[in-house]
């Protein structure tokens, strides 16, 4: 069966080679139009197709593209980096009823440099990843073989996030998982080819990582999901 999404034009990375270049105003604005047509619709039709898949294996994901999709405008207020766009198209797939990185999501970024696929529970508030790790400290050997599943650890690699120094306060500094429970936020993470981006394979390449990340997403989501919706969720568990 061919592949719902075809890929980008070589336009798009052509885009972003130019605007890692000329990240100003006067460099974008002629080229609003081409991105537009090149860069941003594709990426609707991209978020389209992802969303038909994490229909099968994670429909709580399915994600509006104009909620999906991060704008090319960065904030600048607060950073010495005074480039105004950003260098990638991106997109996160949120649980339904959130639009925070705390409640766990799917991504997918484009650029010229990389095509990366993630997935976790990114700089969670203190409360849900105080859960989190209870979660992991009681059930840690589920958790740890999720991890080592070999599907996992070829299409992903190994558990990424900032750590703290020592076992954070609460738990036992000799708790079988300690180690797991000094990271900040847990994601699952890799970079590709930027030639992925341009080929049929791009959709599937995405979609595998997507599917074997859907247990880890599970596990990590169980700790504060609202009771409400555990009954929902057991239905594609």
């Amino acid at each position: 069966m061919s592949s719902p999404f075809r890929g980008f034009p070589p336009e798009a990375l052509q885009f972003f080679r130019g605007l890692s270049r000329n990240n100003r105003r006067e460099w974008f604005l002629p080229r609003k139009p081409l991105f537009e047509k090149k860069v941003k619709e594709p990426m609707r039709q991209l978020v389209d197709a992802l969303n038909a898949a994490l229909h099968d294996f994670a429909p709580e994901y399915e994600t509006d593209p104009d909620k999906a999709i991060f704008r090319i405008y960065r904030d600048v207020r607060f950073s010495k980096d005074k480039k105004p766009y950003k260098e990638q198209i991106a997109a996160t797939f949120h649980r339904h009823g959130s639009m925070s990185h705390g409640q766990g999501g799917y991504y997918v970024a484009i650029s010229h440099k990389s095509v990366a696929v993630g997935g976790g529970v990114y700089m969670p508030e203190p409360p849900q990843l105080l859960a989190i790790r209870q979660h992991i400290a009681e059930r840690h050997e589920e958790f740890r073989r999720i991890l080592a599943a070999p599907p996992v650890r070829k299409l992903l690699g190994a558990l990424e996030g900032e750590q703290l120094s020592r076992v954070p306060r609460g738990f036992p500094a000799d708790h079988p998982a300690a180690g797991l429970l000094r990271y900040k936020y847990y994601i699952l993470y890799k970079e590709l080819s930027p030639r992925l981006a341009t080929s049929p394979g791009l959709y599937k390449g995405i979609v595998d990582r997507f599917r074997v990340m859907a247990p880890f997403m599970k596990f990590l989501t169980a700790s504060f999901v609202s009771k409400r919706e555990k009954p929902a969720l057991a239905m594609f568990a």
